[in-house]
């Protein structure tokens, strides 16, 4: 198994591409801190795996709030006696055009999308540097590489996980950690299967691959960047987007 034993932290587990990463990686083998703000769905997704046989223990986590985000560390430490990987994958949006878009939104969205990035990272670094490796994996968006009409707060969010990325890739790498960032394409999650028929085919449309990705497509990427396999790639933002904007 590509990742037999290693305990991974994945936040936004509970739901779409986080539930994806986490069923993933559990069959791998991983050990998970499936971690979620949403306390009911995160519970019942780590009962439900386990119930499969999987090493998943839920905690909640606001990764926004440093105590909470320390809290979490602190019990995947105890509960697994280490961390191997961190999964910065909980994300929000708040959608509107810039001159409708509300203060508060704009800055709930960084709160979660890239400070959570930050706290969470920070937190979990020392027990990466005293084990002298590991992997961490932040999620941007083709949104946060190109920009998307109504999408200020949560382009602006991605945009900066990529430079964060890049910036830790340079600082980690002599430490023997690797540093790499995923940018899903339109994602066929269960809030895009809400929208009308008529905007899927038009996001369809500028795929080159004509279809939308799946959450597994995503938890693919992340399961690559966390395994073995990926130990001389450093520094990247693989684009998982079906060929967008080519």
């Amino acid at each position: 198994m590509r990742l037999e034993r290693q305990v991974a932290i994945i936040t936004g587990g509970a739901n779409g591409i986080g539930y994806a990463a986490v069923e993933r990686f559990a069959q791998e083998g991983a050990r998970i801190i499936l971690a979620d703000y949403d306390k009911s769905t995160g519970a019942k997704a780590a009962e439900e795996l386990r119930e499969q046989g999987h090493d998943v223990t839920f905690v909640q986590v606001d990764v926004a709030d440093r105590d909470s985000v320390k809290n979490m560390v602190t019990q995947a430490v105890d509960i697994y006696g280490g961390i191997d990987i961190l999964v910065n994958n909980a994300g929000i949006t708040r959608d509107a055009m810039l001159a409708k878009m509300e203060m508060a939104d704009f800055q709930r969205v960084l709160d979660v999308n890239l400070t959570g990035v930050f706290n969470c990272t920070q937190s979990v670094l020392p027990h990466l540097i005293e084990k002298g490796k590991g992997k961490i994996i932040n999620t941007s968006s083709v949104s946060g590489v190109y920009g998307n009409v109504g999408q200020t707060n949560y382009a602006a969010s991605k945009a900066a996980v990529v430079g964060m990325t890049k910036s830790w890739a340079k600082e980690l790498g002599r430490k023997g950690i690797n540093v790499n960032a995923v940018a899903p394409g339109f994602t066929l999650t269960a809030m895009v299967e809400k929208m009308p028929d008529k905007i899927i085919d038009q996001m369809k449309s500028i795929v080159a691959l004509q279809r939308l990705a799946v959450p597994q497509d995503i938890a693919n990427a992340y399961l690559f960047l966390a395994s073995s396999e990926s130990d001389y790639v450093h520094g990247h933002v693989l684009h998982v987007d079906g060929g967008i904007m080519m």
